[in-house]
């Protein structure tokens, strides 16, 4: 993982392999951002002219390379772009400094140490920064070629770099509780984050059900989480028919974890339930040609609540938190459950099957029966469940569905704050006859139209009765396949980490009631 720490020294003395500044959008030109004022002073206040000569606007992500002034250690300044100014007085968003390092550090991959002089007006920028500069650093490397000694040196992407080994945050308070805190947090949770990227990022024929469960077992055991994990044969005998229906065309059978994080001052529990199918083949109901090649990010929802509970652990939240991580492996085989088959769920109730590839629902329907059995303050469930999300939110943003309008206003808002793009989903009850069945209590399919909202009408009905719940569908911002963007790297994004962290937080505190 990147370092990183706080520094009070001046941009120009620093020694470091590059300097990062911000540079932002303004009327007639660009205009050099606070943080970099020593930097600017260094190029006799002609830093702004350089670079709009050079081609820079200032515009939101754009990267600019220079070399430095004699008087400046660092040999390279990079000026990353922040967008529009904004107006005199107020300051750059969170969002938009989280971006703007994390391309920064983007740039940077195989430089070992950079200097950030970007603006930290405050704490929150502060953190932001560093929260962004750290995801932006990210490599996923486990593949690549040549010895083992050699394997970091490769980085993400086909002659790509390794990720910046060290980063110093300028015009931070080192010795300040509030700044320290900050900084901390941001570290725990980036390396949450990228820990389900990493998972994501896995390939099916290293990451099954099984190798899964080990993971979450050597995590319980380095942070002090409890760990119990149902293999093939207690979830028959305890009759857990979505999971085992879903599993049974596969060689690698399903598993359900159950990952648990406690606080002995705790007064509230969350259950979080994640979507774990390791690879999606979409079974019987085989997916068209195109849509099988990123299959193996169809467990980014259980990665999500495994990071989500190691990083309560991590910064001691004053909440319980049990994760659920709902994990199989979508195959056709002789053994596969088939269109028209009748799973009798953990619930009790019976689901006739129309379509295989609707299978994220049914693993989930189990794990949110067991979890409501445990009475818990809140539920949240978290999958790439369908693609219907994706037509209706596009490819950046999750859709929220809960049975409580102001815990799904929450959740949103939260989002927000965490710089993950969300969107309020409704739950039509008119949509639910879709699902009846001529021989069974349910189907797992109903209207095409409006397909993500059927799903989460399907899981409501496994949620126990007064239980607060809500789910969130995503399907489109889980695996980035475009150009990498502020933060975000090709792959595995660990979306929905820091909307549940912040979550988690916020219920430690007592704001959620």
């Amino acid at each position: 993982m990147t370092a990183l720490t706080l520094s009070t020294s001046s941009a120009t003395t620093l020694r470091a392999d590059a300097v990062v500044v911000g540079v932002a959008k303004g009327a007639k030109g660009p205009i050099v951002a606070s943080g970099a004022e020593a930097i600017d002073k260094a190029f006799d206040g002609k830093l702004a002219a350089i670079l709009e000569s050079l081609g820079a606007s200032g515009g939101e992500g754009e990267v600019t390379k220079l070399p430095s002034a004699a008087s400046i250690k660092a040999p390279i300044v990079l000026a990353i772009g922040l967008g529009d100014a904004p107006a005199k007085g107020d300051g750059f968003d969170a969002e938009t400094l989280r971006r703007a390092a994390g391309a920064a550090a983007r740039a940077l991959a195989g430089t070992k140490k950079a200097a950030f002089a970007l603006p930290l007006e405050d704490v929150e920028s502060a953190a932001a920064v560093a929260e962004g500069a750290l995801l932006g650093a990210y490599a996923f490397t486990a593949y690549r070629g040549g010895d083992d000694k050699d394997k970091n040196a490769k980085g993400n992407g086909a002659g790509a770099s390794a990720p910046l080994a060290e980063i110093t945050l300028l015009g931070g308070k080192p010795r300040d509780k509030a700044y320290k805190a900050a900084t901390e947090r941001a570290i725990a949770v980036a390396a949450e984050v990228n820990r389900a990227r990493d998972l994501i990022n896995t390939p099916s024929n290293d990451l099954n059900p099984k190798s899964f469960a080990e993971q979450a077992q050597a995590a319980a055991k380095e942070f002090g989480l409890t760990v119990e994990v149902l293999d093939e044969k207690a979830l028959k005998k305890g009759g857990y028919g979505g999971l085992l229906g879903v599993g049974q065309g596969s060689e690698s059978p399903p598993r359900l974890v159950k990952l648990t994080y406690t606080h002995a001052k705790a007064s509230k529990t969350l259950a979080l339930v994640g979507k774990g199918i390791t690879y999606d083949s979409g079974g019987i109901s085989l997916k068209p040609p195109g849509h099988n090649e990123t299959m193996k990010c169809d467990m980014s929802g259980a990665a999500a609540v495994f990071a989500t509970v190691v990083a309560a652990a991590k910064l001691g939240l004053q909440v319980n938190i049990t994760g659920w991580l709902a994990l199989a492996e979508n195959m056709p085989s002789g053994s596969a459950t088939r269109p028209g088959d009748v799973l009798r769920m953990y619930s009790g109730k019976t689901v006739e099957v129309l379509n295989t590839d609707a299978e994220g629902r049914l693993v989930l329907a189990d794990a949110l029966t067991r979890a409501s059995e445990e009475k818990p303050d809140a539920i949240v469930d978290v999958a790439t469940l369908t693609g219907a999300m994706v037509l209706a939110l596009g490819n950046r943003t999750f859709g929220i569905m809960s049975n409580d309008e102001a815990f799904r206003t929450t959740l949103h808002e939260l989002s927000q704050e965490a710089g993950e793009q969300s969107w309020p989903m409704p739950l039509p009850a008119e949509l639910l006859k879709g699902m009846d069945s001529p021989i069974a209590d349910i189907a797992n399919m109903g209207e095409r139209a409006g397909g993500g909202l059927v799903a989460g009408l399907f899981l409501k009905e496994f949620v126990g009765e007064g239980i607060t719940w809500a789910h969130l569908d995503i399907a489109g911002p889980a695996f980035h396949e475009g150009a990498p963007f502020g933060y975000t790297h090709k792959g595995g994004t660990g979306s929905a980490v820091r909307t549940l962290v912040l979550l988690a937080e916020r219920t430690a505190a007592g704001d959620l009631g």
